[in-house]
């Protein structure tokens, strides 16, 4: 018969530890869940920013999701040792067959054989994201390095998604190394006062990069 007493050891040192976990989680207000806004620490919530309150509700479910587990623990600790005391322990409760010592040692509240464990299932899903952004380079990038694909070609194949266009009348949609988004190569650096264009005489010329290029490029052209 194999000895259990540094397994039940083990059990009962995480068991005290668990417990006291869980009395400062409570002296914290957690078992009080999201039904005040006492629970995280705010006497009112009316004069915070939307997104200080997601911040504090994220940390607040992320709490109260790691108490979940140690709960969850804390009973199958209990449970192993009440087998200890009965003499049931380390029994398969599917097979009837003894449950190695390693995996004990390993898991030393498991119920089952490996091969009789429930948690047999290997999942091969990957994020629905990754058959979008898979393959970006070749389909939306260029063979010119000037023009790689960057985060402009980000934004514009995210926005693609939408039925409506998320910019406004007469937007950049430029960053600032290529003029990717323009018709023209003089548009990057050309502009108009808030009355739009009125005449030639009132378009100014802004001294950017890319007047800088375009000026470079015409003057190889003339030479």
């Amino acid at each position: 018969m194999m000895d259990f007493t540094h397994l039940k050891k083990q059990l009962e040192e995480r068991q005290h530890e668990i417990e006291q976990r869980l009395l400062n989680s409570k002296s914290l207000g957690l078992d009080r869940g999201f039904a005040s806004d006492m629970s995280s620490g705010e006497l009112s919530q009316y004069d915070n920013h939307p997104a200080d309150s997601g911040t504090e509700l994220y940390e607040r479910e992320k709490d109260i999701a790691l108490l979940g587990h140690l709960k969850e623990e804390l009973s199958d600790i209990t449970y192993s040792l009440a087998q200890m005391e009965q003499g049931t322990y380390g029994i398969c409760e599917v097979t009837g067959e003894s449950i190695p010592f390693e995996r004990l040692a390993a898991m030393p509240t498991a119920r089952t054989t490996a091969d009789a464990s429930p948690n047999q299932d290997v999942f091969t899903d990957r994020p629905v994201e990754e058959e979008v952004i898979e393959n970006m380079e070749e389909e939306y990038g260029t063979d010119q390095a000037e023009y790689e694909y960057n985060e402009q070609d980000a934004y514009e194949q995210v926005a693609s998604f939408n039925q409506t266009s998320m910019t406004y009348d007469d937007s950049s949609l430029m960053d600032n190394e290529d003029g990717v988004g323009y018709v023209e190569e003089f548009e990057p650096f050309v502009s108009t006062d808030i009355d739009g264009y009125t005449g030639d005489e009132n378009i100014h010329i802004e001294r950017n990069i890319h007047y800088d290029r375009y000026m470079d490029e015409k003057d190889e052209e003339e030479s």
